[in-house]
């Protein structure tokens, strides 16, 4: 079984595993900064992971605590590792690296979505359509990046180490169609296919539910498989999105996300819904323009 390496969880885990050395040996931040001759907002940055430590700094960090040895070998390759760059990197300018290196580092991911159909189970014609009509001021160049850069992270479903990925959809998912009719059968289909791999569970929660625990936005919850690697939730919005990572947060989103999953259509039952879908699509019902009443 392989390992997945992530630069991102590795800085994670990096800065957590400093700042548990540092609490343990009494030492405060502002210590550390003015023997490292640097500022304490550094050192901060340093433990929350939103900056990368130099080898060098690791090491004479933890020698201050009074850390060496194996241990120390140890949390300097991982600084080393946490300095690479992952393989989105060519595409930061179209899409969050960190949440990249995240699901790269996931053991498994469970994802509600409201609107659109994940990442990770999307067809090139269908990425393409979506991200056109989401982001009209991108270039051509700016959608095929994107494009491609989506359908590289699908790999993480079919690898010798396949992410466990769970996915509810909202029954509006598979009900509009994103790039007219031709593309999105082709995506109903697409979701069938992905819905038998062992690794994949599909469920829809379907329009008559009502109101529902989910009904404050899309969200993805990661985990991770070293037990120093706490779960992660990214709220997806407009602009980008937010990482949760405290544990009255992650305790919140575990619990809608059983209640949503528990609400919805089984999975076999849900993939029998969407075949039918791909066959007598809701769309077809009401020609485009028509009214409501």
């Amino acid at each position: 079984m392989t390992e997945r390496r992530s630069p991102t969880i590795r800085r994670r885990r990096l800065g957590a595993e400093l700042r548990r050395q540092r609490e343990a040996a009494g030492i405060t931040i502002e210590v550390v900064a003015e023997h490292l001759e640097c500022s304490a907002s550094k050192i901060s940055r340093i433990e929350t992971g939103h900056t990368t430590a130099t080898p060098r700094d690791v090491r004479d960090m933890l020698r201050i605590y009074g850390v060496v040895g194996a241990e120390s070998d140890e949390l300097v390759q991982i600084a080393r590792e946490a300095r690479q760059k992952g393989w989105w990197h060519p595409y930061s300018t179209v899409l969050v690296g960190a949440y990249v290196g995240l699901e790269a580092a996931a053991s498994s991911i469970r994802a509600y979505e409201q609107q659109v159909v994940p990442g990770l189970l999307e067809t090139e014609d269908y990425a393409t359509a979506m991200i056109r009509a989401a982001r009209p001021d991108f270039t051509a160049e700016q959608v095929q990046q994107r494009v491609r850069v989506r359908l590289g992270r699908q790999s993480l479903l079919t690898q010798d180490d396949p992410v466990d990925l769970w996915v509810v959809l909202d029954e509006a998912v598979v009900s509009r169609p994103v790039g007219g009719d031709a593309v999105m059968r082709g995506q109903l289909e697409r979701l069938v296919e992905v819905a038998q791999l062992p690794n994949v569970t599909l469920q829809i929660l379907p329009f008559e539910v009502g109101a529902h625990a989910g009904m404050d936005g899309t969200f993805t919850v990661l985990s991770f498989p070293e037990p120093n690697d706490p779960d992660v939730v990214y709220a997806e919005n407009a602009t980008g999105g937010l990482f949760l990572e405290k544990s009255d947060e992650l305790q919140k989103y575990s619990f809608i996300f059983d209640h949503i999953r528990a609400a919805a259509i089984r999975p076999e039952e849900s993939v029998a819904h969407i075949a039918k879908l791909a066959e007598e699509p809701l769309w077809k019902w009401r020609p485009r323009g028509s009214p409501w009443t």
